[in-house]
């Protein structure tokens, strides 16, 4: 008895056992070997990443301090971003609820429908914004009008996949209860799904205007409006003060958007 005390005494508790440490030096072999194999592949030029902290130097004193020139321009390019932001989001909403209704299991028609649905959902997350920016572009030219469709393109994905969720999350209850009675199926969705639905639709749309605004910084860099146009020139022109001072601007802009987006979800949620 006492022998047997002492050898479990004289063991070491340990996390894994061996296959388990096998298994996770296996993948952590595999994981290094992909990351090396990664960084050969993409041939960085390793001369500039060690002269990055020289250059970062350099283009940090040429820009300060910031330029107020312009500023004029730069505040009304900053109003026209949150314009796109706002739109986009405004337009998205009339686009993704129905396709969220039609995703949904429980309340899409039928099967092609539903497939229907969430291949557009896919398609509008899978095509990034300044992806859509620079198609639009094409279609209708540099300008607003594609900034704001490229945002919505994008958008649509985001609240429609979001808003299918909450519907197939609901209580069916309430749904069962009004199908008894014959109710039509508009009342259905207006008195049964859509109450349950708005807490999440209000937090969504919200989080997805915070983001408009932020994606709406940079659309200008492909010509579709906003700031990013002023950016550009300055940047194409080494106007590096200036490019401070936008750079502020939208981080600004980026901090007032956050604060209203945090007061709304209180005021709303």
């Amino acid at each position: 008895m006492v022998d047997h005390a002492e050898r479990l005494a004289d063991r070491v508790w340990q996390r894994y056992d061996r296959k388990e440490r096998l298994i996770r030096y296996a993948v952590l072999l595999l994981t290094l070997m992909l990351v090396v194999w990664a960084l050969r592949d993409i041939d960085i030029f390793w001369p500039w990443v060690w002269d990055a902290p020289n250059q970062i130097s350099g283009l940090a004193g040429r820009m300060w301090p910031p330029s107020p020139a312009g500023l004029a321009n730069i505040l009304s390019a900053l109003l026209e971003t949150v314009h796109i932001a706002t739109l986009a989001t405004f337009l998205t909403i009339f686009l993704a609820l129905p396709v969220a209704y039609i995703a949904a299991q429980n309340t899409t028609p039928n099967r092609v429908c539903l497939w229907i649905g969430r291949f557009i959902l896919v398609a509008s997350r899978s095509v990034n914004t300044i992806i859509w920016a620079l198609l639009f572009v094409a279609i209708f030219g540099p300008g607003v009008l594609a900034g704001i469709l490229a945002i919505v393109f994008r958008s649509v994905g985001f609240i429609g996949k979001l808003m299918g969720e909450a519907i197939e999350e609901i209580d069916r209850r309430p749904v069962e209860a009004m199908e008894a009675t014959g109710a039509s199926k508009a009342k259905v969705i207006a008195y049964a799904i859509v109450p349950q639905v708005m807490p999440a639709f209000f937090a969504i749309v919200i989080l997805r205007w915070d983001i408009n605004i932020r994606e709406s910084t940079v659309l200008g860099l492909v010509g579709a409006g906003g700031i990013g146009v002023i950016l550009q020139g300055s940047i194409d022109t080494f106007a590096w003060p200036t490019v401070a001072t936008i750079l502020l601007a939208i981080i600004v802009l980026v901090l007032i958007g956050e604060a209203v987006t945090s007061l709304l979800r209180r005021k709303v949620l």
